[in-house]
């Protein structure tokens, strides 16, 4: 078994080249949020545009979700058969091309169509970009590199935000008017097709992984690649990292999907991975990064307020994404979930009791003082917990968690459960709020308690573990 120590020189000087390769990996995670939380600031003007009821307009926002389960179900088979890199550059390629299209939809059905095709750009992009950093990172450093991916995700969604909220101002409304006969809302599609063309030429700079390279028997390349990108002390050390990445790929015949199953359906490892996916979305954090000002706004705040808050709100995410960043190899991945989940059942409860104090209903439903205040920061804090686990340590498990004969499919799997549950509560929320917000958050933070329960009974701790030594 290899279980290497990293020596101080180590753990206080990383690698800088390999830094900058999981960053260039990890702008798929900037595209994954872009994409996803670009929709916030266009959901009443595309209601008012298509003349779409509730259950219409949750439907066009979460949309690209169901494409993004496609696109993550078939990454890892993508991945395996044409490269870590190839693969990202597809995905470049799909959220490119959707952002225009998303842009000039002529009616709810074209926007849905574009909405879908960008989603498996982004499942593509859930499933490689954490998968490539865990391959390329010496064990170390490997979960603040695996972050970079949710630091990406935040930044993407801060990036989609802060656009809409600029676009929407420059025009008077989201509605309104901006360049060339187009209105705000499709520019903030539009918007998208930068970043994406950025994400394919930096993915053509970064080397292939190394256990994909040797799993297609180029063993040289490999071992260039990792003399390029770990702070190995000699030859000798390098050759033999080459040689516990070819015997932990020569233990088990090529992969196929039938490597997952095991005698619960599939393997416990596998479910660990879904139960960990979906309890990420079951407590509800993109109703807040997808409809925040929507229902700001609803509950009696200015569009103007409603964009800011929703701004400030993504940059509390990207700063506890950095706190998580520092702490994730320091004191572990397991301690970070439980923490962030008795956060987030908490706020989510306060959330819960807030809304239960509103008067009105539909356009007419109102916060009262002191209980808007109080919602605002029980709704920061609970992006703070969320920020600070489940965000970022989600996926540095998904990279790293699985063996390396199932690790590219496992986690397509994983990823897959996660856009179909992001799908479920995304789609449901605008009709669970009609019926009931304090319901609906009482439900989230019910979510947030079982995920407790979960990650105490059922995560293994994977700080400092190599990928080769990970067990099945």
């Amino acid at each position: 078994m290899n279980t290497q120590t990293p020596h101080d020189d180590a753990s206080g000087h990383a690698n800088l080249r390999v830094i900058l390769i999981a960053a260039a990996a990890a702008l798929g995670g900037f595209l994954f949020g872009f994409d996803t939380a670009v929709i916030n600031g266009a959901v009443d003007a595309l209601r008012h545009a298509f003349g779409l009821s509730a259950a219409w307009t949750g439907f066009a926002v979460s949309c690209a979700l169901l494409g993004s389960a496609l696109g993550a179900w078939y990454a890892g088979r993508l991945a395996d058969r044409f490269g870590r890199v190839r693969t990202m550059q597809v995905a470049a390629v799909l959220l490119a091309v959707s952002g225009l299209g998303a842009g000039l939809a002529y009616s709810v059905g074209s926007l849905v169509v574009w909405r879908v095709i960008g989603g498996i750009g982004v499942g593509i992009a859930s499933v490689v970009a954490p998968a490539y950093i865990a391959e390329v990172s010496p064990a170390w450093i490997r979960g603040r590199l695996g972050s970079m991916q949710q630091l990406a995700i935040v930044l993407g969604i801060f990036a989609s935000l802060l656009s809409d909220a600029w676009l929407a101002g420059s025009a008077g409304s989201a509605e309104n008017t901006l360049w060339f006969g187009l209105g705000a809302w499709r520019w903030m599609f539009l918007a998208g097709v930068v970043p994406a063309l950025i994400y394919g030429g930096l993915a053509l700079t970064v080397p292939e992984s190394p256990r994909h390279l040797v799993a297609r028997g180029r063993s040289d390349d490999a071992l260039a690649v990792l003399r390029r990108v770990l702070a190995l002390d000699s030859e000798p050390a390098l050759r033999q990292k080459l040689l516990d990445i070819e015997n932990s790929l020569q233990r088990e015949h090529k992969p196929v999907w039938r490597d997952l199953r095991g005698s619960a359906g599939l393997l416990p490892i596998v479910w660990v991975g879904i139960l960990l996916s979906m309890f990420q979305q079951f407590v509800g954090i993109n109703v807040i990064f997808y409809y925040s000002a929507t229902l700001w706004h609803s509950v009696g705040f200015s569009e103007s307020n409603a964009f800011a808050i929703t701004v400030v709100t993504s940059v509390v995410n990207v700063l506890v994404t950095l706190v998580a960043i520092a702490l994730v190899d320091r004191i572990g991945r397991k301690p970070l979930l439980v923490i962030g989940s008795a956060g987030m059942a908490l706020t989510l409860a306060l959330m819960a009791w807030c809304f239960a104090e509103a008067t009105g209903s539909g356009a007419g439903l109102n916060l009262p003082a002191p209980w808007g205040p109080i919602a605002l920061v029980a709704a920061n804090a609970y992006v703070i917990f969320f920020g600070v686990s489940w965000g970022p340590v989600v996926w540095v498990l998904l990279g790293e968690m699985f063996p390396n004969r199932i690790r590219a499919m496992a986690l397509a799997v994983a990823a897959a459960a996660q856009w179909l549950a992001n799908f479920a509560i995304t789609s449901s929320f605008p009709a669970m709020a009609q019926f009931s917000l304090p319901f609906s958050y009482a439900a989230y933070a019910a979510f947030a308690a079982l995920s407790l329960v979960f990650v105490l009974r059922y995560v293994r701790e994977t700080r400092g573990v190599e990928l080769e030594d990970m067990p099945g």
